[in-house]
């Protein structure tokens, strides 16, 4: 399946959270029938754009992310907020609602 994304965002997420472009949603089903717009899930796969700089721990430190710009990631129905930025959807969510990198 072919992504169309944009390579830079002037978007930069802060702290624990990722900014991250929903990959298209399937227009055929597995047996060949083409779904209608109105019938599509919205998919909860999509690829991380950017990064913010991490959580601030109790000792002042910034936390490590386990995941990075450009991995493909899983991530929990309602998760994030939906933003709309130069023509293009995104969404803002914590490093927490990733539920897996995929590939």
């Amino acid at each position: 399946m072919a992504t169309k994304t944009k390579k830079n965002v002037a978007i930069r997420p802060l702290g624990d959270r990722v900014l991250i472009q929903r990959v298209e949603a399937e227009e055929k089903t597995a047996g060949g029938i083409l779904l209608p717009e109105s019938a599509k899930e919205k998919p909860k796969e999509g690829l991380i754009m950017a990064v913010g700089e991490g959580k601030t721990l109790d000792n002042g430190d910034k936390s490590t992310f386990s995941v990075s710009k450009g991995d493909r990631v899983l991530f929990t129905s309602y998760a994030g907020t939906d933003v709309k930025y130069d023509g293009a959807e995104y969404i803002i969510m914590r490093e927490d609602d990733i539920l897996a990198i995929v590939g």
